[in-house]
C-alpha cells in the first residue's frame, strides 16, 4: 500500500482525537481543535472562492498568530504554497520576495499596512490583499473574518489525491550572499520531517509549546506541523517580550521553548525571573547560533530544566540533529552538559558527514574541522528558480551547509563557524565561534560576537563585540586575559568594543554580516 504523504494528515488526526482540547492560544482568543478544523476549511474555501488554485502563492506579513497558524493547512488543503515573510526584512527585500514568488493574494496584519500600501504599485501579480485584525479596513482590502464568515465551514479535498511531491511552503533565507533564496518545501518533506522529528524532540500531547521563535521561519522547528499532529498546545507569542513570556508560561503551563541563544540569554538574566511560577517548563531546545557552555548551565540551574543544542537549516526543514546524551554516556551534571552542548548527533533518517575539501570524513578527534554535509528526505527540493544555486549546494546528493565543524568518537558533531566566518589571520585559521563561546562564558558578558576585520599586516585579525549584563564591569584587558587563559595567543581578539546592544535579525540572531560589513567597506574604499 502506498499512501501519499502530506501535512493534512496530522491536522485530520488532531481533529479526530483531539478535537476538543484546547489547541491554540493566541492572546485571548482560545481554539479547540474543532474550533481550528472548521477555521482552516473557511480560509481554504475563502482562498478557492478568490480564484487561487493549484501552485499559486499565498504571502503572509504578519506576527506568530493563529491567523498564520490555520494557514499552515489551509494552503495544503488546496493545493496551494505557503510563503511567510520575515517581518524584520527591508521594505526592498520583502518586495523581491513577493514578486520572485509571484505571490497571488497577500494577507498582512494592521501594523504592516503602510508597508503594504508603499508596496502595492509594485506588485504586479498580487490580485488579492487581505488585512488581519484591521482598525479599518481600506478599499483594496478584504478582512479576514469577513472572507472566512461567507466562506463554507465544510471540508473539501481528498486528503488520498494529494501530490506529494508538489510544494507547499516556500520560506526565504536571509540572503547573506545575495537576494534572497527560496526555499522550496514538499508534503513528502514536511511529512518525512514530522515524523523523524517527533523522537528528536520526545514531545506527546501532554506539551505545550510557546512559539518564541517566528512562524515565518522555517527554523520554527516544523512545530505547525509536530505539535499539531501530537494534540499538543500552541501557544502563540507575537514580539518577543520577556513579561509577556513568563507570564505565558506560568499562566498555560509550557513545557516546551526552542529559541535561538540571545533569547534565552535574555530570559535568565530577566531582573524578574524569580517572581513567576515557571515549574512547568521542562525543556529549552537552543538552535539557531552555538551556545555557550555557561548558558547551558544557567538555564539548568536557574529554570530547572534540561537545555539542550538542536541543528538545522531552513534548506533542511530545519531539524537534523540533536544534543540528547547517549544513555550510556556519563550522566553527572558537568560531563552530561558538555555533551548537551554540542550540535549533536543526526536524527533518525538524517545522514551527516563532516568532510574536508577533498571531500573525505575528517578524523573523529575533535580537532579536524570539516564541513558538514546531508542526505535525507527532509533536504529542500531546491531553490525556487535557481537551477545554478541549487546546484551549487546539492552536490553529488548531499548538501552542504557551509556550517564548519568537528566531530567526536561518539559520532556527535560540534559547529565551529560558518565557512564565510573562519578568520584567516596570517595563515591561521581562527573559529569565531570558539572565541565568542569563551568571552560569553565571563560572568560580567551579556553577549559578545566576533567577526574578522581587515589588517595590513595579518590580512585579518579578530575584533570582539560586547555587551555588558547590567551592572557589571569589565575591560579589554579583562577580556583579552580571560580568552588568553583558555586559548592560544593568536586567537585573542586584537581589539575589543563595548557595545550597548547588539543587531538581531527575526529569530533574534545576532546579525554578524552587518556588523562586518562596515570595516570591509572602508578597507576595500582605500585600496
Amino acid at each position: 500500500m502506498i499512501v501519499p504523504f502530506t501535512p493534512l494528515e496530522f491536522r485530520e488526526r488532531a481533529v479526530t482525537y483531539f478535537g476538543n482540547k484546547v489547541g491554540i492560544v493566541d492572546g485571548d482568543k482560545r481554539f479547540t481543535y474543532a474550533d481550528y478544523d472548521v477555521r482552516i476549511n473557511r480560509l481554504a474555501n475563502s482562498l478557492t472562492d478568490l480564484g487561487v488554485g493549484q501552485g499559486e502563492v499565498a504571502s503572509f506579513i504578519t506576527y506568530n498568530s493563529h491567523q498564520l497558524l490555520e494557514a499552515y493547512y489551509a494552503l495544503p488543503q488546496i493545493h496551494g504554497v505557503l510563503n511567510p515573510i520575515n517581518i524584520r526584512l527591508s521594505q526592498e527585500e520583502i518586495g523581491y520576495i513577493l514578486n520572485h514568488a509571484e505571490t497571488k493574494i497577500l494577507f498582512f496584519h494592521q501594523d504592516f499596512l503602510p508597508l503594504v500600501e508603499a508596496l502595492r504599485p509594485k506588485l504586479p501579480n498580487v490580485k488579492h490583499f487581505v488585512i488581519l485584525e484591521p482598525d479599518s479596513k481600506p478599499d483594496w482590502a478584504h478582512d479576514y473574518e469577513e472572507l472566512l464568515a461567507k466562506a463554507s465551514p465544510e471540508a473539501d479535498y481528498d486528503i488520498d489525491s494529494v501530490d506529494e511531491n508538489a510544494v507547499v511552503e516556500l520560506f526565504y533565507t536571509s540572503g547573506t550572499t545575495g537576494p534572497p533564496k527560496g526555499v522550496a518545501i514538499t508534503n513528502r518533506t514536511l511529512y518525512i520531517h514530522t515524523i523523524l522529528s517527533i523522537p528528536g524532540f520526545r514531545a506527546t500531547d501532554r506539551d505545550t509549546l510557546l512559539h518564541v521563535v517566528p512562524l515565518f521561519h522555517v527554523n520554527g522547528w516544523g512545530t505547525p506541523q509536530v505539535l499539531t499532529a501530537l494534540g499538543g498546545k500552541h501557544v502563540m507569542l507575537r514580539k518577543v517580550d520577556y513579561d509577556d513570556m513568563l507570564r505565558l508560561i506560568e499562566a498555560e503551563g509550557v513545557t516546551k521553548l526552542l529559541g535561538v541563544p540571545t533569547i534565552f540569554n535574555g530570559l535568565v538574566n530577566h531582573p524578574d525571573l524569580g517572581k513567576y511560577d515557571l515549574s512547568s517548563l521542562e525543556e529549552c531546545v537552543v538552535g539557531g547560533a552555538p551556545s555557550p557552555l555557561s548558558l547551558i548551565e544557567e538555564l539548568e540551574e536557574k529554570l530547572g530544566v534540561t537545555a539542550l543544542v538542536g541543528y538545522g537549516l531552513t534548506e533542511t526543514t530545519p531539524f537534523m540533529t540533536s544534543s540528547r546524551p547517549k544513555d550510556h554516556m556519563p550522566k553527572d551534571d558537568e560531563s552530561r552538559r558538555k555533551i548537551q552542548v554540542k550540535t549533536g548527533m543526526p536524527n533518525v533518517g538524517v545522514r551527516v558527514r563532516v568532510v574536508d575539501e577533498a571531500g573525505n570524513e575528517v578524523p573523529r578527534d575533535e580537532k579536524a574541522i570539516g564541513e558538514i554535509i546531508t542526505r535525507s528526505n527532509i533536504v529542500m527540493q531546491g531553490y525556487l528558480k535557481d537551477k545554478e544555486g541549487t546546484d551549487a549546494v546539492i552536490v553529488d546528493g548531499w548538501f552542504h551547509t557551509g556550517d564548519m565543524a568537528v566531530i567526536d568518537e561518539e559520532g556527535f558533531i560540534t559547529i565551529v563557524d560558518r565557512k564565510k566566518d573562519i578568520i584567516i589571520s596570517g595563515g591561521e585559521n581562527i573559529s569565531s565561534v570558539e572565541v565568542e563561546k569563551v568571552i560569553q562564558n565571563h560572568p560580567a558578558v551579556f553577549e559578545a560576537i566576533v567577526i574578522g576585520v581587515p589588517d595590513e599586516k595579518w590580512g585579518e585579525v579578530g575584533k570582539a563585540l560586547v555587551v555588558l549584563k547590567p551592572d557589571a564591569q569589565a575591560t579589554e584587558a579583562d577580556l583579552k586575559d580571560h580568552v588568553r587563559e583558555h586559548l592560544a595567543g593568536f586567537k585573542v581578539p586584537k581589539t575589543i568594543d563595548f557595545m550597548d546592544e547588539l543587531p538581531k535579525g527575526g529569530t533574534g540572531k545576532i546579525l554578524k554580516r552587518d556588523l562586518r560589513a562596515p570595516y570591509w567597506e572602508k578597507f576595500e574604499k582605500k585600496v
